[in-house]
């Protein structure tokens, strides 16, 4: 069985700490697993068995390398299992946290050609103190507006780490998509 690679698009760290846990867990499942920034993959797409993308929002949007890499490699994603999801805040709310609800998903996902064969979406955490100035001061703007905390002075980690494990058997339990062939059968006239 050929492996799985995990690759991510991070700002503060916590898709990293996701694609870590994701690795670690499948790895437990004698998967064979690559795990890489993914502005440093360098590798043919069809040396893995599955792809899985994660990607996190800041200001609204995913990272352009993750739509860049998607639409560059959408034929050899769309040969093998691919797998896409989201880390952002406004998954910290129940009525936000699924792909079929998260307004940030759904728009990356309308805005690309490629249809990844499981998607998902995990509430990131909030560090004021990891933040700059201006970025300090736009993401309590973000949490005035959802509702959200505008001080405090410890992390607050909101991902759900048992959805992330149950993410992970649902990567396990991808099935590997059959090789395609060109067989010629024999023309009769």
């Amino acid at each position: 069985m050929k492996p799985i690679a995990i690759l991510y698009s991070t700002v503060d760290g916590q898709t990293k700490k996701i694609s870590e846990y994701l690795a670690t867990h499948l790895e437990q499942k004698d998967l064979k697993i690559h795990l890489n920034s993914l502005d440093k993959f360098d590798q043919k797409i069809s040396q893995f068995d599955t792809v899985v993308i994660g990607a996190s929002i800041r200001y609204g949007k995913h990272n352009p390398l993750v739509e860049k890499f998607i639409n560059e490699n959408q034929k050899e994603l769309e040969q093998i299992n691919g797998v896409f999801f989201s880390v952002n805040l406004v998954a910290r709310k129940a009525d936000k946290n699924e792909p079929e609800t998260n307004p940030y998903l759904k728009k990356f996902l309308n805005s690309i050609q490629w249809k990844p064969d499981l998607t998902g979406v995990f509430a990131g955490s909030l560090d004021y103190k990891k933040y700059g100035f201006f970025d300090k001061l736009m993401i309590k703007a973000i949490m005035i507006i959802t509702n959200g905390p505008t001080k405090n002075e410890h992390p607050i980690e909101y991902t759900d780490w048992q959805r992330v494990k149950m993410f992970g058997e649902s990567i396990n339990g991808l099935k590997s998509k059959p090789e395609i062939s060109f067989i010629r059968e024999p023309v009769s006239y």
